[in-house]
């Protein structure tokens, strides 16, 4: 009787050693395809924002922004130099500079430590962006494309590498100034 128990209880560990592993299996499938939600376009331009304030509300950094970065589309990057995801998008960011310079506006808001955090605070304040870094500034590799005269944000990605998804916003913004 006590080898039959014994093997009774063999069996249902392997089985729940083996459920778990699915379980986890599955979990990390589930992880990975909402990992890779995330890095593509979390949100873009809110053309419900007229008929909705609380949707225009979240989907503004307060207001227009300052004077000199009024004419051009605002491409706003939330950075730390330890930042794996801004890591990633780096390369596109320098694309963007290097395609739209001049025609863009490009702020970097450096929460890299508290020293480089207490000056961005300065700056954002001065440029109008205080309100969006403090509600942003723990989420690093966030980057926002707004309109500088309204201060609504036409699209917000979290660790978006894809070149096209910032370029379709943009040209739109600049066809639309």
């Amino acid at each position: 009787m006590h080898k039959h128990a014994n093997f009774l209880l063999k069996i249902c560990l392997s089985s729940l050693v083996f459920t778990v592993s699915m379980i986890a299996t599955t979990s990390a499938t589930i992880s990975a395809t909402e990992a890779q939600s995330s890095i593509t376009k979390i949100a873009q331009a809110n053309p419900c924002a007229a008929k909705n304030p609380c949707a225009a509300k979240a989907n503004s950094v307060g207001g227009p922004l300052a004077k000199e970065l009024q004419g051009k589309p605002v491409l706003v990057d939330v950075f730390a130099s330890w930042c794996a995801g801004c890591k990633n998008i780096a390369p596109t960011l320098s694309q963007l500079k290097q395609e739209y310079s001049g025609k863009v506006n490009f702020v970097v808001l450096d929460v890299t430590d508290k020293a480089k955090l207490k000056e961005t605070e300065a700056m954002a304040q001065r440029l109008g962006l205080g309100k969006f870094l403090e509600a942003n500034k723990s989420q690093t590799s966030t980057v926002a494309i707004v309109d500088p005269g309204t201060g609504n944000i036409l699209a917000l990605y979290k660790n978006n590498p894809n070149k096209a998804d910032y370029t379709k916003i943009i040209e739109t913004a600049l066809v639309n100034n």
